[in-house]
């Protein structure tokens, strides 16, 4: 087995190498798990070749070779690489680094500036970085794990290109570990089902993954090792999760078209996912409620009162047992009758009422305290709905210079089947009144 650690020519003990550095790749093309980006048809493929290479913004999850893929981008281009970290610079380091970036590009010799977690750096530091790239001084290429469009200011976004870097998915990562392997001289001392809990414990990150081999690596074992030894001796990677960042959204959104899709089980893998990891309970009662009204509404009216008693219970439990009244209402949501037609008339109404915004309601519809507004026919014609027939006067209540418009529409599915046999009823009663 080859050395874990290098050591010099004269003998004098060296400084550890850890296995993720020295398995760093020395070409673009022995990069693992990225080949739509920098293949012959990828944005970066594609760049090189042509050779235009632009200001990029590298986004994705830690540990799918950001750093690496900058670095030899700098070997392709035969740029200086200058590595910057936007939580530990500031404005006097960066103009250290401008101010040697124009002396190289004076000696006739780029600077590839690599900025990882660019989007920490606020509008102001991400604003002068500007005019650098636009002169050529440096050619930026940014890291984060952030949504661009969210953290990123418009003007930087609009100067560099976002090329999105995928997540590792299990093949990946068994390919790095076979490098490893290589590499050491060694196998790993696992069985099948081991190898696939320590893919499993890396969740995606190549680099979470060659630490865990090197640590399996130290250990001396006789035999290998099974998934329950295993995961007695290695804990698993926490769940990649920003409480404020793009997983919020992407999770959030995952739960609510799951629950829309009437996938209970999906609904509830998602649910259970934020709460993992460590989203507050409340933030979720708040919005399977709203899921109540906007994708079930008046299909099953009972479903928003559902919600309401689950947010309630946990208030009265508290974390953990209140969770169980959450899940329980997803569950209840995802199996619903499902329906956007209030939600849709909702809508509707309301750009019309911005758009007639004005218009005043017609004068039988008003009341008339005073014989002034008497005078004025405030009230003149109107129709007491209860002494009709049928206790309907079919009378119309938008303002008279408008036409009458529908807004809700109810679908034939749950209790809105109901509300539209009802509804036809009175458009029927309506035209028969107004003949």
């Amino acid at each position: 087995m080859s050395d874990l650690f290098d050591t010099p020519s004269g003998g004098e003990a060296a400084t550890p190498r850890p296995l993720a550095d020295r398995l760093r790749p020395a070409r673009l093309e022995d990069v693992i798990g990225q080949e739509s980006v920098l293949g012959p048809d990828g944005p970066l493929g594609s760049m090189l070749a042509a050779g235009s290479l632009g200001s990029l913004v590298l986004w994705g999850p830690p540990g799918v070779g950001k750093t690496t893929i900058a670095r030899l981008l700098a070997d392709e281009t035969d740029r200086h690489f200058i590595q910057i970290s936007a939580i530990f610079s500031g404005v006097a380091e960066l103009r250290q680094v401008f101010d040697a970036a124009k002396m190289r590009r004076g000696n006739g010799r780029g600077t590839l500036l690599f900025v990882d977690e660019i989007h920490r750096f606020n509008k102001a530091q991400q604003d002068g970085f500007l005019p650098h790239m636009e002169d050529g001084t440096i050619l930026l290429v940014g890291a984060t794990t952030e949504n661009p469009s969210f953290e990123l200011n418009a003007a930087l976004l609009s100067r560099a290109q976002v090329v999105v870097l995928e997540r590792l998915t299990p093949a990946h990562l068994e390919r790095l570990a076979q490098r490893a392997e290589q590499e050491l001289g060694q196998a790993l001392p696992l069985d099948g089902p081991a190898r696939d809990a320590l893919v499993d414990m890396a969740d995606g990150d190549g680099r979470a993954l060659l630490n865990l081999v090197e640590q399996v690596m130290s250990w001396s074992m006789d035999t290998p090792m099974d998934a329950a030894g295993l995961g007695a001796r290695l804990a698993r990677r926490a769940a990649q999760y920003d409480k404020s960042g793009d997983a919020h959204y992407n999770l959030i959104s995952a739960l609510h078209k799951s629950v829309r899709g009437s996938d209970p089980d999906a609904a509830l893998y998602w649910f259970a996912r934020m709460l993992e990891g460590g989203e507050d309970p409340r933030f979720l009662a708040r919005r399977i409620t709203r899921m109540s009204v906007e994708d079930i509404g008046l299909a099953d009216p009972q479903a928003q009162t559902i919600c309401i008693d689950a947010w309630e219970t946990f208030e009265r439990l508290g974390s953990p047992e209140g969770e169980l009244a959450l899940a329980q209402a997803v569950t209840y949501l995802a199996l619903a009758p499902k329906s956007n037609a209030g939600y849709v008339a909702y809508k509707a109404a309301r750009a019309s009422a911005k758009q007639t915004g004005s218009e005043p309601p017609p004068k039988h519809i008003l009341n008339a305290p005073t014989s002034l507004m008497k005078d004025q026919g405030y009230g003149e014609g109107y129709a007491y709905d209860h002494d009709a027939e049928d206790g309907f006067s079919g009378q119309d209540y938008f303002p008279e210079a408008m036409k009458r418009p529908v807004f809700y529409q109810p679908v034939e599915r749950g209790f809105e089947r109901e509300l539209k046999r009802r509804l036809d009823y009175f458009v029927k009663l309506r035209a028969k009144r107004n003949s």
